[in-house]
């Protein structure tokens, strides 16, 4: 991130509003200004409306005793999975994920006139106890309605694209009456990066949409919490092992989304019935721990009191938490991931403060400081915005005093879990469409390509015990020019190459001489985890051939093996990787501007349409194939084309042609897509 961007930063419009002439600035400014108003007038109108159905169940609820606790939700999913079905449609991606692909990809146009149908479903899903949170459809409200403005302006798209993130932070900006985390969640997560044009916009319209909710709403923070703080340097050890409780809960909390999205839709039963069986497993899990469902602010207010203590109903809540927001989510309920994190970091947090309090009693410490953090770490190691989780736990909380230990855990937090998890709760989405952005934008053809997708995991080693001879035999059998070599341990040593070994032989060094004492032991390794770029540029300028790949916690314990050779490869599929994401681009762009439902289907083995001419198949009408991606190809369709089992197809037309489609194309035991 280029966070020395803001460094120097003037408080006047032209420099704010970048690189806009003084004739530019004041029509955009404008039309911020009206994209903050709009938004911050949606979220309130949708926060009244979820208010209102959770108050209005809560009273179903009462007479009717424990079973409406399961029914309620189980009653709202079905709802909510009829006005996904019949209002809504088929999405490529939900929330704040379609943002990101349409700003990255699509020029910052959304398809706005859905927002109403949205919003609605959201509301329904926090009022009937879904685990979801408000922010990823107030974030939609006003990434619409900045989108709109756009795209009915004729803006270009650099501008609407800032729109649109303008719109994100003044949702925010609104929801949680947090202007500054407003600014930086539209930075870190929808544009990708900090500074730019944008700035002055996203800055305006984060300002006024906040100004406008306070002197409606009045000024309070969302959690009123007793004054904590930093009592000695001594702490500083305990959250730091918080950060690294928090990074492994963020890692599971991004996983079980996973998982519960990929179950749900692996389900053969109708779309629209999947939120009621989310409903129903939200429900059955409230019996036991009622605190789990719904956003749950008033249980997070609780336990920043010190109201709700002990580590064991803590740890339970976390547990609980875990399984009724992925849960929700993955069947279809509308909502966002913020809020479940903060609970979830709350609950951590306060559980380790109250376990660490019982064992070092003499510090003095205070559980209920812990569970603030805990909100902002487990945030940041999720969503992967430490600026904006920092920010935002201080604007809902009113408590600066505690920034140290914040500041620790939530960078602990975030390293732990991209170290375990390369894809945050939002990338996770579009990276399972084969989508990774970088910044928000299209980055060096080799960046987005790892080590470990091209290294060698099936190697030769040599060993430094190993004769001079033996190793000759070894290269000359195998073809290579050089090999690693590990010691006893099976540790990494030095590496050998056939120069080493005709300067021993030179030297006069006999065929049994060892090879500790003739391999380089200077060795440059590689990482699974870096990009190929990084690698290059490390061979390159010893014109190095190799490259043991070492584990970044264990250097010397060699994972896989690089060679020039599979560098030409990597190149190869990050070409290919780039031209399908320019493709995506293409397709999001079409089906927006078009008003018309794009989606990719793969040709299962064994499906009807497997093998067979598309002029033989009985294919819908209303929906067409525009293209078929074959093995990094892309085939344009004719009818005497011949289908394969693995091809992408590129489906066009109504819902219910499409999905006539997608049957064609599906194994007769495959999942199915209703």
């Amino acid at each position: 991130m280029h966070a020395a961007n803001l460094t120097g930063l003037r408080v006047s419009p032209s420099h704010l509003l970048g690189r806009m002439s003084r004739g530019d600035w004041l029509p955009h400014g404008v039309a911020a200004v009206v994209v903050a108003l709009a938004a911050s007038v949606g979220v309130m109108i949708f926060k009244w409306m979820y208010e209102g159905l959770g108050e209005a169940g809560s009273r179903w609820i009462e007479p009717l005793g424990r079973a409406a606790v399961v029914l309620l939700p189980a009653a709202g999913g079905l709802v909510v999975g009829l006005i996904s079905r019949y209002l809504i449609g088929v999405e490529r991606h939900h929330g704040v994920a379609g943002i990101m692909e349409a700003v990255a990809l699509g020029g910052g146009r959304l398809r706005f006139w859905r927002i109403p149908q949205k919003t609605v479903a959201a509301a329904a899903s926090i009022g009937c106890g879904a685990s979801v949170g408000p922010e990823d459809p107030s974030v939609q409200i006003g990434a619409n309605l900045g989108s709109m403005v756009g795209q009915v302006l004729r803006l270009p798209e650099e501008r609407t694209r800032t729109l649109v993130a303008a719109g994100a932070a003044g949702g925010i900006a609104a929801a949680f009456n947090a202007p500054i985390a407003g600014v930086f969640f539209a930075l870190e997560i929808i544009i990708g990066e900090i500074g730019g044009s944008h700035l002055g916009l996203i800055v305006l319209a984060s300002v006024v949409s906040a100004a406008f909710t306070r002197s409606v709403v009045g000024l309070r923070p969302e959690f009123e919490v007793p004054a904590y703080a930093l009592h000695s340097p001594w702490e500083l050890p305990l959250y730091l092992l918080l950060g690294l409780a928090a990074g492994v809960v963020s890692v599971i909390y991004i996983r079980m989304l996973i998982r519960a999205g990929t179950l749900f839709r692996h389900l053969r039963i109708p779309r629209w019935t999947k939120p009621a069986i989310g409903g129903a497993v939200v429900g059955v899990v409230a019996l036991a721990l009622p605190e789990a469902r719904g956003v749950g602010y008033d249980t997070v207010t609780l336990i920043l009191r010190g109201s709700l203590a002990g580590a064991g109903i803590l740890l339970a809540l976390v547990a609980g938490k875990l399984l009724v927001t992925p849960t929700s989510i993955g069947s279809g309920f509308l909502g966002g991931v913020f809020a479940p994190a903060l609970f979830l970091g709350a609950a951590l947090g306060g559980a380790f403060g109250y376990a660490a309090s019982s064992a070092l009693p003499a510090l003095g410490l205070e559980a209920p400081a812990f569970a603030m953090v805990g909100m902002a770490a487990v945030l940041a190691g999720a969503v992967r915005c430490p600026l904006t989780a920092t920010l935002l736990l201080f604007e809902m909380t009113n408590d600066y005093r505690i920034i140290l230990p914040v500041l620790l855990a939530v960078v602990v937090s975030q390293g732990v879990s991209r170290r375990l998890q390369h894809e945050s709760v939002y990338t996770a989405q579009l990276a399972a469409k084969g989508i990774r952005l970088e910044r928000g934008r299209d980055v060096d053809v080799l960046e987005g390509i790892t080590v470990a997708e091209v290294m060698r995991t099936e190697f030769q080693l040599l060993r430094e015990t190993d004769g001079l001879r033996t190793a000759s035999e070894t290269l000359r059998r195998i073809h290579r020019n050089g090999l690693p070599v590990v010691d006893a341990k099976g540790d990494l040593f030095g590496i050998l190459t056939v120069g080493d070994i005709e300067r021993a032989r030179a030297a006069g060094a006999p065929d049994e001489s060892p090879l500790s004492a003739h391999c380089t032991r200077e060795v440059l390794v590689a990482h699974p985890e870096e990009p190929i770029g990084e690698a290059l540029r490390r061979m390159a300028p010893g014109e190095v051939g190799r490259l043991p790949v070492v584990r970044s916690d264990e250097p010397r314990k060699v994972v896989g093996l690089l060679r020039r050779s599979d560098l030409i490869r990597a190149y190869d599929a990050a070409l290919a990787r780039r031209a399908a994401t320019r493709q995506r681009a293409a397709q999001t762009r079409i089906g927006i501007l078009g008003g018309i439902d794009i989606e990719e289907a793969r040709l299962e083995a064994g499906a009807p349409a497997a093998g067979r001419l598309l002029r033989e198949l009985e294919w819908p009408p209303q929906c067409v194939v525009a293209t078929i991606r074959r093995h990094h190809r892309l085939v344009i369709p004719r009818g005497d084309t011949r289908l394969e089992a693995g091809d992408l197809l590129l489906l066009v037309g109504d819902p219910k042609a499409r999905e006539a489609a997608r049957r064609l194309c599906r194994a007769p035991s495959g999942p199915a897509g209703a």
